[in-house]
């Protein structure tokens, strides 16, 4: 039984179309990916399902559940980690704010933050503020951030797209471990086939905006880690790169 429904999802902007159409589901403990080309929609979607906006028709499902507006079974990490964090904040300090919003007191709050630095590889630095961090050390410290409140649905707007190639797959193995112990739910948007398919279980591609849907879905039904250079792994590359070319309307290799 699917966690995530995403049901005939439609928003506008006035009279502008943003999406229209988007349907698709994702069971507990899966990570799903949602790609597509710059300007068709996709972080539209994530705000939809994070509720941050109400569609103008259509619905959201956490469960049984009509997601109606914001709430902590679902957190997003953003793609900019330096905006994102605090500044005036350590990072243990920034790990345990929303916790405190919570009113979780103060000593379980601090326990909870770094026992989620350690998992992602900051505790030696839970002292040190944002500006103290390199761009890779901010983004764990935004998802430390996101996991401490243990949401059903972590919900991640093209988190290490800022990040130089090597750092970038750091962090892709850095979430497939911490997926791996946590077993939670992942929407992952990307505009990056390869990143898509070392990453998820079934890729979501969309359509080209404006009024953009879902144009097809691919299972990627190999285990991890998953190498470029895998006979499935490059079939099913060639596949979503496909599907997305046709968008694009050029060669993603070109020049």
């Amino acid at each position: 039984m699917a966690l995530l429904e995403v049901e005939d999802l439609r928003h506008a902007y006035g009279e502008q179309v943003v999406v229209r159409g988007v349907s698709f589901s994702l069971e507990r403990g899966a990570i799903g990916c949602l790609l597509g080309p710059s300007g068709c929609g996709k972080t539209t979607v994530l705000n939809l399902i994070a509720g941050f906006a109400r569609p103008t028709s259509g619905a959201v499902r956490i469960g049984e559940r009509p997601i109606v507006a914001a709430g902590t079974d679902r957190v997003v990490v953003f793609q900019d980690a330096t905006n994102a964090l605090f500044p005036w904040l350590r990072a243990r300090e920034n790990v345990q704010f929303g916790l405190s919003i919570q009113g979780v007191p103060k000593r379980e709050a601090s326990a909870r933050a770094l026992r989620y630095l350690d998992l992602v590889g900051l505790r030696d630095h839970a002292y040190k503020f944002p500006y103290e961090l390199s761009g890779g050390m901010k983004q764990r410290c935004q998802l430390a951030r996101a996991l401490v409140l243990e949401p059903e649905v972590l919900l991640m707007d093209e988190p290490f797209a800022a990040l130089d190639a090597i750092s970038k797959r750091i962090m892709q193995k850095e979430l497939l471990r911490i997926w791996r112990q946590l077993r939670m739910t992942i929407v992952y948007i990307t505009h990056d086939v390869g990143e898509s398919v070392l990453l998820g279980q079934r890729v979501a591609v969309m359509r080209r905006g404006p009024a953009s849907s879902i144009k097809e879905e691919f299972s990627v039904d190999c285990p991890y880690p998953r190498k470029p250079t895998d006979e499935v792994v490059t079939d099913i590359y060639a596949r979503v790169e496909a599907s997305l070319q046709d968008e694009v309307g050029v060669s993603l290799y070109a020049a």
